[in-house]
């Protein structure tokens, strides 16, 4: 029967639950019967709201679930995160702060290094420049520096050895920071892990505060302290909606035996409930098993009415049918309360997952970076270290070495000035015993004059009277004195070659003395240095002296 069909026919029919038509104890007739039975049937469609109400409860609580699993294992994450984050940048610090402790030191013993060996070439070049003067060496030899006295062999090695010592630390100090830049590599990919996590977290905010705007709940931020809440209001609206169809089909319970109890109306209730789904269930807080009791009403016998007992069973469904379409309604609205309740639950449960994604994502770069990479990190800064320490004892050890070959050189620049001195002074020296010499000389030759002249005059004056052998002696010429020039020997300590000079033979007796100033060189030849050259080793000596001072 259509809806149209029975609204008219309702429309000629008194209304039983109106007091005043009731009083007439007139019944209504089978169409109004029937267009309530229609009705009655058509509310118990909302059994598929009840049905996604169950739904939803288990989805809610699924929902609820995962999401303590979530928080949880998110929260333990977390702590892990922030202990793991704070000793991975305190390692990279220290093995940064070796990296910078070792170049400082490095670029310190190379800068002490570079002016060490610049003072040991200037020392060198000065060698080269000064030539020892043609007086110093035999007649016939190619001029000479100073520095081709000097033995370079060592200068070199000691060079090779700095060299082999600065290539292994550069090679260490590479290899340093290639696995420094690698590491930075490994952080930027936290960072970026750790951006993704942070842009999740205020994703998830915004959405929370969205969300919040919607539900009963007032946080705006993900959080589990309001989820039991929305999953127990869940419950209530499924409980109330399993009451409120349960109140349903009682009514259609109740307009199908009204409607076979009047006259021509079990033919109708078969047709309009012929139709009636072979299983209906409701399944949820206070299950109600629907399909059993529509069912047995169906096809239960009909018990005799009274009158009275009939024309109250139909007040009661005409009092009830003016309610069913309220309760179809509030059914609908707590379906609709329900699908808001729980898109919020979800969508936190989204949240909280989201967050979790990208917690794991930063534990994952951290774990791996712990496991396989950090090690060897590490381990570089140590290999680094060790490098460095063995090869700065060589370094500091090649220094020294390098600063007393230059004072060796220097010294040698400097005994050189002093030698250039010590010859002046030695020919001065020899200057003032040639003075001597002649001096005695001069004194000596008179002596033997006045004492020939003497001899002469007494021979001539008593010789006539003294017999010839009353002393041998009285007729001979008066001694001379000659000097004899005796080439030096080898001061105390020294080893030396004999010099080239021999001694002079002793002139014989009957032969005059030679005379002292014919060859005064003869023995030790001592050079004849230019004035320029003197005062040239002079000054130097006075400039070192002062700079000593």
């Amino acid at each position: 029967m259509s809806a149209s069909e029975s609204s008219s026919v309702s429309s000629d029919a008194s209304v039983p639950g109106d007091p005043v038509e009731e009083q007439g104890s007139s019944l209504p007739q089978l169409e109004v019967l029937i267009s309530h039975l229609v009705a009655a049937k058509r509310s118990l469609s909302s059994i598929t709201h009840v049905w996604r109400a169950n739904e939803i409860v288990t989805s809610a609580r699924s929902a609820l679930e995962e999401s303590v699993v979530i928080s949880a294992r998110t929260g333990f994450l977390r702590r892990g995160l922030n202990n793991q984050l704070r000793l991975l940048y305190s390692v990279r610090s220290e093995v940064e702060e070796v990296s910078l402790r070792g170049r400082s030191e490095f670029a310190s013993v190379l800068k002490s290094l570079d002016s060490a060996d610049a003072r040991l070439r200037k020392t060198l070049d000065l060698l080269r420049e000064t030539i020892v003067h043609s007086s110093f060496r035999p007649d016939g030899e190619q001029p000479k520096s100073l520095h081709d006295f000097v033995d370079e062999r060592g200068v070199e090695e000691l060079h090779a050895s700095l060299k082999s010592a600065i290539d292994r630390t550069n090679a260490a100090r590479a290899e340093l920071d290639s696995s420094n830049l690698a590491f930075d590599d490994e952080l930027d990919s936290i960072k970026k892990a750790l951006g993704t996590y942070r842009e999740a977290t205020k994703l998830a905010s915004s959405r929370s505060s969205a969300s919040s705007s919607s539900s009963t709940s007032n946080s705006n931020l993900p959080s589990l302290s309001s989820m039991p809440s929305m999953l127990h209001s869940l419950e209530m609206h499924a409980q109330e909606m399993a009451n409120l169809l349960e109140s349903l089909v009682r009514h259609f319970d109740l307009c199908v035996t009204a409607v076979k109890h009047t006259e021509g109306g079990g033919a109708a209730a078969q047709s309009i409930t012929g139709d009636m789904p072979a299983a209906v269930t409701v399944s949820g807080p206070g299950v109600l098993n629907i399909e059993e009791g529509i069912n047995a009403n169906l096809n239960a016998p009909l018990d005799p009415l009274s009158e009275s007992d009939y024309q109250e069973m139909v007040n009661v469904l005409i009092k009830d049918a003016a309610e069913a379409e309220d309760v179809v309604m509030e059914i609908q609205d707590r379906i609709g309360d329900m699908e808001s309740v729980l898109e919020n639950v979800l969508s936190q449960r989204d949240i909280l997952l989201s967050v979790y994604n990208a917690t794991t994502g930063v534990f994952k770069h951290l774990s791996s970076l712990a496991s396989a990479r950090l090690p060897g990190y590490i381990a570089q800064a140590h290999s680094f270290t060790r490098v460095w320490n063995e090869e700065h004892e060589c370094i500091d050890g090649g220094l020294a070495d390098l600063s007393d070959l230059n004072s060796l050189y220097d010294g040698f620049l400097e005994a050189y000035d002093g030698l250039i001195v010590e010859v002046t002074r030695r020919r001065h020296v020899r200057h003032r015993v040639e003075k001597v010499l002649r001096d005695a000389k001069h004194k000596l030759d008179q002596l033997y004059e006045e004492d020939v002249n003497a001899r002469e005059t007494f021979r001539v004056e008593q010789g006539d009277y003294l017999p010839s052998d009353i002393w041998p002696g009285i007729g001979r010429e008066p001694m001379r004195i000659e000097f004899r020039r005796i080439s030096g020997g080898n001061l105390k300590g020294v080893t030396a070659e004999p010099l080239d000079g021999q001694d002079q033979p002793a002139a014989e007796p009957h032969e005059p003395p030679a005379p002292v100033e014919d060859n005064p060189e003869e023995g030790e030849v001592i050079p004849n240095l230019p004035k320029s050259l003197v005062e040239g080793a002079l000054n130097r000596l006075q400039a070192r002296r002062r700079t000593a001072t």
